[in-house]
């Protein structure tokens, strides 16, 4: 025993993989032992096989942890996943039946009737779907990497006034798109109204996000959600202009009180990840902007700002959230704290 719980990370080569081991090193909780990614890595070291795109150097203690294949049996107790979507679903499908919680930042089960998508602020209780589990084994997902800043900034404003509609328009940097991404002649100058599948997973993920659970599964939430994305010649930070219709009457200093004292279970427990304040808001009528406010609460907080009536629905805003930290493994491994302080992922359980 390692007094630690053992974490295997799927594409973990990746720029999610990446951020997963940068955001693991030192984790009171966890402690990576297994590294997967695909063919070309299997066999080598990390150090190896991986070229490291983030600040800083890579976390010594990983660099000769050997690269296996993203399957079963690898010596840990839960998994996280950032493997491609074409693979995802036979990847982590045969982890979970292997007996291995997973915890993926993948989209391939996101919409499955019986698996939690979760933001651990917004909708812990979805994790009761997991009682209905046949054996060890289990999946949680995370959402697309905008509809968690959306999320987020529309969960506070649901619960104390209903939200009708909410219409979404993103600006979304280009790491979203993984490495090597974008094409630089492709970005460069450039503004690109299309990012394959993201309107729609944002339309849909978000209902099922504020939904709620019915009878071992989750009845989306009554609103209308309209999207329309778009890739920019930003480095990290995805950002969402957002107009809303309200079912109740609310002030605009209302407005703002319900972001700005939005907390959950997360700051209740005091998970290692979850930041102070989950929703940042600020007044300058030029702010959130990624270069300023990608980073705030180490990336784990969403920022508001351009708080304001809109004159064909109700009120409008703009909501910047960090992609690959928030958006992506910071959220996931938020994920994986909650279902350790409920029992879900216990050391040595395999």
């Amino acid at each position: 025993m390692t007094g630690r719980i053992r974490v295997g990370i799927l594409g973990a080569t990746g720029t999610v993989g990446q951020r997963f081991v940068q955001l693991l090193q030192g984790h009171p909780q966890f402690v990576v032992t297994a590294l997967a990614a695909s063919d070309r890595s299997v066999g080598k070291s990390f150090g190896e096989a991986c070229t490291w795109r983030l600040p800083g150097d890579m976390p010594r203690e990983v660099r000769n942890i050997p690269v296996r294949p993203p399957e079963p049996p690898l010596d840990c107790d839960v998994i996280f996943s950032s493997v491609p979507t074409e693979i995802g679903r036979e990847v982590e499908g045969c982890f979970a039946e292997a007996g291995y919680p997973v915890v993926t930042n993948t989209s391939s089960y996101r919409m499955d009737a019986g698996v939690p998508l979760v933001i651990p602020e917004v909708n812990p209780e979805h994790l009761a779907l997991l009682d209905r589990r046949k054996g060890k084994g289990f999946i949680v997902t995370n959402p697309n990497c905008s509809s968690i800043g959306i999320a987020l900034a529309l969960a506070p404003l649901d619960r104390p006034f209903g939200i009708e509609a909410a219409v979404v328009t993103t600006l979304q940097a280009i790491s979203g798109a993984g490495y090597p991404g974008v094409a630089a002649m492709d970005i460069t100058d450039n503004v690109i109204p299309y990012i394959g599948s993201e309107e729609e997973k944002i339309e849909r993920e978000t209902r099922k996000i504020l939904g709620s659970v019915r009878d071992g599964s989750i009845e989306p939430a009554p609103m209308a959600v309209s999207a329309q994305v778009h890739r920019v010649n930003v480095q990290d930070g995805h950002m969402a202009a957002v107009r809303v219709k309200l079912r109740r009457k609310a002030t605009l200093a209302e407005l703002r009180a319900a972001l700005a004292t939005f907390s959950g279970v997360p700051q209740a427990l005091k998970l290692h990840t979850a930041p102070e304040r989950p929703v940042l808001v600020r007044d300058e009528p030029d702010r959130p902007q990624p270069r300023l406010d990608r980073d705030a609460g180490a990336g784990m907080s969403v920022t508001v700002g351009r708080l304001l009536p809109d004159a064909v629905l109700d009120y409008r805003f703009v909501v910047l959230s960090h992609n690959t930290i928030r958006g992506a493994a910071g959220t996931a491994i938020l994920n994986a704290e909650l279902l350790v302080a409920k029992g879900y992922i216990k050391e040595g359980s395999r």
